[in-house]
């Protein structure tokens, strides 16, 4: 096919992972500037390698390389080798480094769009503790590279923006624009607990949900309450933190989900009394920042949240208008925000309704695909 765009992501798609999400809604805001395009991604051996809908081209990249490196390296040499047979660019988008080796070139005949929600030399020693300093500094030449190289740059938030210009990024090309969520169907008459918290989202280490589980250690009192845990990665990525209920003897009130579909884990959000994001106030979180796509689905869930104050949350939400916001790492303090809102409906619910009215003014998705196709027309005129 004869495309002009193309979206390329290190990541599996579709996948029950935020990521997800956020790819769908990026690319279909491309995708419609150009009328089409080729979307360049991860698959598995559930999604088909290659297909077609309409007037856009998915091609799924699926590798038995083991080294996490490695199949990066081929994931980056397949793009370029895939863009010499598409001779009709016009504009380039990716996610991440592995995207931006293959489409960076000298001479290139397109515009390219680095959408930064994070780092890999930021993300990568999270993941894989032992990897080696030297390797850190190749990708952060290679970021730089990316960096600079790029005709714009958008981030999801102020914090990230400041780390990039920290690093020597012209600001002028670095546009915020922030995450978003769908406005949410009403579901009832579903299979939930009677009476429930919710942490949902993936399971890293920065997310602080061995936090979250002390604090609920807290609070066995309220006889009828559980913490029900929607995990995006599958359940061996959950063995330390299920131990861990079992050693504070709270494992016969946490229920754990994995890989819900978007319908059931809406309905799952829809009904908690409150959604918990204990992010832990580490350098991943502090400097560079991140963007929690659970604050924005809480929000259009019209769900009370309670999170950690730090930069990346205030410029979600406020102090006790839109939010509960607790000194992060310090699951005493959690349990007691917790409580307080379980022991107050009255200021639960106005929360959770500042909350909507906030997600309703700036974060529906269409607000911000409006901005992003605001950032493809200005690329576009000014070729």
């Amino acid at each position: 096919m004869n495309h002009r765009s193309l979206y390329a992501a290190f990541d599996i798609y579709p996948s029950a992972k935020g990521a997800a999400t956020h790819i769908y809604k990026m690319a279909e805001t491309l995708f419609s500037a150009f009328s089409g395009g080729l979307l360049f991604v991860i698959g598995n051996e559930k999604l088909p390698q290659h297909q077609v809908e309409n007037n856009i081209e998915i091609i799924r990249i699926v590798s038995t390389e083991k080294n996490y490196l490695l199949r990066a390296l081929e994931f980056s040499t397949l793009l370029n080798e895939k863009i010499q047979l598409v001779p009709h660019l016009e504009l380039c988008h990716y996610r991440d480094i592995w995207g931006g080796l293959a489409l960076e070139l000298p001479g290139k005949k397109y515009k390219t769009v680095f959408e930064v929600n994070a780092l890999t030399s930021v993300e990568l020693p999270y993941r894989y503790p032992d990897i080696q300093p030297e390797t850190i500094e190749k990708i952060q030449k290679t970021e730089l590279h990316c960096l600079h190289a790029a005709d714009k740059i958008i981030v999801p938030s102020e914090v990230i923006k400041l780390f990039l210009i920290n690093k020597g990024i012209n600001p002028d090309k670095i546009e915020k624009i922030s995450n978003g969520a769908e406005a949410c169907v009403p579901m009832q008459n579903i299979n939930v607990p009677d009476s429930y918290i919710i942490y949902f989202g993936a399971l890293q280490a920065w997310q602080g949900v061995d936090v979250l589980l002390k604090a609920f250690a807290g609070l066995t009192d309220y006889e009828n309450l559980k913490l029900v845990i929607c995990a995006s990665n599958r359940e061996r990525f959950a063995k330390q933190y299920i131990k861990l209920s079992e050693k504070l003897e709270i494992d016969n009130r946490v229920i754990w989900k994995f890989q819900l579909s978007k319908s059931e884990l809406s309905a799952y959000v829809q009904h908690a009394l409150i959604s918990v994001v204990p992010l832990k106030e580490t350098t991943r979180n502090i400097e560079q920042g991140c963007s929690p796509l659970k604050i924005f689905e809480s929000m259009a869930a019209r769900c009370c949240i309670v999170a950690s104050d730090l930069p990346v949350v205030n410029e979600i939400l406020t102090q006790n208008i839109s939010g509960k916001l607790v000194e992060p790492d310090r699951p005493a303090q959690l349990s007691r925000a917790i409580r307080y809102l379980i022991d107050m409906p009255k200021v639960r619910s106005q929360l959770a309704n500042e909350a909507y009215n906030e997600y309703k003014r700036y974060y529906t998705w269409k607000k911000i695909q409006q901005k992003l196709a605001s950032v493809y027309t200005e690329l576009r005129i000014f070729e």
